[in-house]
């Protein structure tokens, strides 16, 4: 390669990186801070069951982003990485679509399928936008600073956006715990639980400083949300994923089994009254915070339509449902989620989807994680993505999160689950994105 076209590429490749990086930090904050921080809770408007959180602005947004992330990715020479596996995710979304079209509100499922679908191509392409791993750390540790600024920025000068108030009509004894910017107490725990865990990283890839910063904020706000169950996975989380990684023959065990035990215990102790007698005698609150009425329903709901499930987004705040009247007689029907992803899957789109599910989330990510190279097994990088997986799949046993659009849980977990695709086959560069004769250093 002459001087002259030598200069070009690098040209091009600055240019390149520096999209990259706009890019990579608006969607980011995109999904972490939103365009609508700070919601007032105390308003009528947050029991309308018909009041979408969408809105014109954030539609546009979205768009732009999503397309701004598909050029990027077909002009990038690992787009065959985008929206794998395709075969699986074809098979996933067809069923989405089928169940939603036989349910009493086909739009509902229909515009929810085309959403996940857009922020799965998202996640997918979202770590070819770093050139080296330091990079990629980088943006992180600025981007996780910036979120916690506007976190604590609500606590200091706007308390009553982003602390909850006792006037709050839905959840009015959350009076006092913190939630930033984010719409609850449960989103702000578990974010900064993936925020402490990136910070760990940082501390390591790039800059101690800050990681250690980003970690410290993290668990201070943590612990004031008042999220028991996250603060307890967090420390949880971090010993697991060390056996999780030290300990190859139990790397099954600890996602398949531990899994299932987790929601055993969790869901099972709703509805079988000896299992939810028997957590109830070891000082365990066998309800999970008033959880367990939502399970009995939801259990009940299910039962009837164990194949089809009743659609896509098409179960809970549909106006059937909560104004149901004195027709379903518990209070679980006014419920925002099944506070459950797998309960919440099968509910939605039937057993069929809720195996299909399993197959992305949890037994793809295994086979991958056994194809590591030995080289970049115990990497920061690969570290930070097992502990992403681990905490969100345990975590769903208490949460709904899989396949909300707008969660960035969801939007992290599916980025995780790309980066441990991408490390069984590669990993980002840990050089900058120069390589000999002038070429190009990519993912």
């Amino acid at each position: 390669m002459d001087r002259g076209s030598y200069a070009e590429a690098e040209r091009t490749s600055g240019s390149t990186a520096r999209v990259g990086t706009a890019l990579f930090i608006a969607i980011f904050l995109f999904f972490w801070i939103s365009i609508n921080p700070f919601v007032d809770l105390t308003g009528e408007a947050v029991l309308d069951p018909s009041a979408g959180n969408s809105n014109r602005l954030n539609q546009i947004i979205s768009l732009l982003l999503f397309a701004g992330m598909l050029c990027y990715g077909l002009i990038h020479p690992l787009r065959e990485t985008i929206l794998r596996p395709r075969l699986l995710l074809a098979i996933l979304y067809c069923w989405f679509i089928v169940v939603s079209l036989i349910s009493a509100h086909p739009m509902l499922g229909i515009k929810g399928v085309i959403l996940s679908v857009m922020v799965t191509v998202n996640a997918s392409i979202y770590l070819l936008l770093p050139t080296s791993e330091r990079h990629f750390a980088r943006m992180l540790g600025i981007a996780i600073l910036v979120m916690l600024s506007v976190a604590y920025y609500g606590i200091v000068f706007n308390p009553s956006l982003a602390i909850h108030q006792a006037t709050e009509l839905r959840e009015p004894m959350n009076a006092g715990l913190w939630r930033g910017h984010f719409p609850h107490k449960n989103s702000a725990a578990a974010a900064m639980v993936i925020a402490a865990f990136i910070g760990l990283f940082v501390m390591n890839a790039w800059s101690r400083v800050a990681g250690i910063a980003i970690v410290a904020l993290s668990f201070v706000f943590l612990v004031n949300t008042g999220g028991k169950t996250s603060t307890a996975m967090l420390p949880a989380i971090l010993l697991v994923a060390f056996l999780f990684e030290k300990v190859r023959f139990l790397r099954i065990p600890i996602a398949v089994g531990g899994v299932g035990l987790f929601n055993l215990f969790a869901v099972g102790s709703a509805v079988i009254v000896p299992l939810g007698e028997f957590i109830n005698g070891l000082g365990v609150d066998a309800t999970f915070t008033n959880r367990a009425d939502i399970w009995r329903f939801a259990f009940g709901a299910l039962a009837e339509q164990p194949l089809t499930g009743y659609g896509f987004k098409a179960f809970w705040q549909t106006e059937e449902l909560v104004y149901s009247g004195g027709t379903v007689e518990t209070w679980a029907v006014a419920a925002a989620n099944g506070h459950n992803s797998y309960l919440d899957i099968a509910l939605m789109t039937g057993f069929p989807g809720l195996a299909l599910t399993l197959i992305w989330i949890l037994f793809l990510p295994l086979r991958n994680i056994a194809r590591i190279a030995p080289e970049r097994e115990h990497t920061h990088l690969t570290r930070l993505f097992v502990r992403i997986w681990l905490y969100t799949i345990f975590n769903a046993g208490l949460e709904s999160l899989f396949f909300e659009g707008g969660s960035l849980l969801w939007f992290t977990f599916m980025v995780a689950l790309y980066g441990l695709s991408l490390q069984s086959s590669a990993e980002l560069a840990a050089v900058p994105a120069r390589a000999r004769e002038g070429r190009l250093v990519h993912a």
